[in-house]
């Protein structure tokens, strides 16, 4: 029995290898982590939580007869939010110097507006959504990043034409599925301007013109960024604005500014500092602030983060349980 399986084994290898040398090079990478994370505030019950992910990637490509390159990706995640392993961002890229790249997602694909970095600081909003309160209830009041998911990625088309100016990249995407409000059946066109052309310099302006299928939630989102690397630092700044356009659809406007200053001590230890300041459009809202301070140390494939952060009317009201603070320890690693 074991000879047997061992034949067989070894015969599925085999083919593997002899598949491989005609339809080109297939390569796996894979990542883990491990974080430690807690919250505290008025209104905060407070807990430590410790989480863990790890992901498998596979990539593969192959040029063709005429010069162009094909490409296909895809990752496993070991355990997503429901417990089950999950198959999950998955795409196809056909790319030719003259002709320019044409990628295909079904999920996990960009769109030309969420292409570009929407918060310089990373987000750091999410890291206060869903917080059990003392209350017994949560933060779910808090609003969502409706400028990071406005326009729907998945299913989605991303074309970027051939480069006709030293560091100028042209895009345009057609989305047909997802929405900031969790529906489906959306469509989205967009297109975005990167340019590069300065060293340590990136300038990158994008819009999406998004359709629900219903008037009053069909919107359009803008996003601005600029960056400029200058030997150990680096500045960041973002803007991402997302409006519906109709006078009974206030929740669904939100605009988020943002900006990130990072140092690099070493080649492996560097210091981030980040702010975003979102704007709600809901009648008598006031601003909500985040503020976050990071470190991290890197070894080879192996990187350990320190995180600070606070957030200040956060369901952007000025009640006692508005303000909390979040502080994060985690280890990651990449092979």
């Amino acid at each position: 029995m074991n000879n047997f399986k061992k034949i067989g084994m070894s015969a599925l290898a085999a083919s593997l290898v002899s598949t491989s040398a005609f339809a080109g090079e297939l390569t796996a990478s894979g990542s883990a982590s491990v974080t430690m994370e807690g919250f505290s505030g008025t209104a905060v019950q407070t807990e430590t939580a410790l989480s863990m992910g790890d992901s498998v990637y596979l990539t593969g490509s192959t040029e063709l007869d005429n010069g162009m390159t094909v490409s296909m990706s895809f990752e496993l995640d070991g355990v997503n939010e429901s417990g089950t392993s999950a198959y999950d961002d998955n795409s196809l890229t056909i790319s030719s110097d003259s002709l320019g790249t044409i990628k295909f997602s079904a999920h996990g694909g960009s769109s030309a507006s969420t292409a570009l970095d929407t918060t310089a600081a990373g987000d750091i909003m999410d890291n206060f959504d869903d917080v059990i309160t003392t209350a017994g209830g949560n933060t779910a009041a808090v609003q969502a990043n409706l400028t990071k998911d406005a326009a729907p990625g998945d299913n989605s088309i991303y074309y970027t034409l051939p480069s006709m100016v030293d560091g100028l990249s042209v895009s345009a995407s057609l989305s047909t599925s997802g929405s900031q409000t969790g529906s489906t059946g959306n469509n989205a066109i967009g297109y975005n301007a990167v340019y590069t052309g300065v060293e340590g310099l990136s300038i990158a302006y994008g819009i999406a013109d998004i359709e629900t299928g219903a008037a009053a939630s069909d919107g359009d989102q803008t996003v601005m960024s600029a960056s400029y690397a200058y030997g150990p630092v680096t500045v960041a700044y973002s803007n991402s604005d997302y409006d519906t356009g109709a006078a009974n659809t206030e929740a669904l406007k939100q605009e988020v500014s943002s900006y990130a200053v990072s140092y690099t001590v070493s080649d492996s230890i560097s210091l981030t500092y980040g702010s975003e300041t979102v704007e709600s459009g809901l009648a008598g809202s006031i601003d909500a602030e985040y503020e976050k301070l990071s470190a991290s140390y890197t070894a080879g494939g192996m990187t350990v983060t320190v995180t600070s952060a606070e957030g200040d009317n956060i369901s952007h009201t000025t009640a006692a349980n508005e303000d909390m603070e979040y502080w994060a320890l985690g280890l990651s690693f990449a092979f």
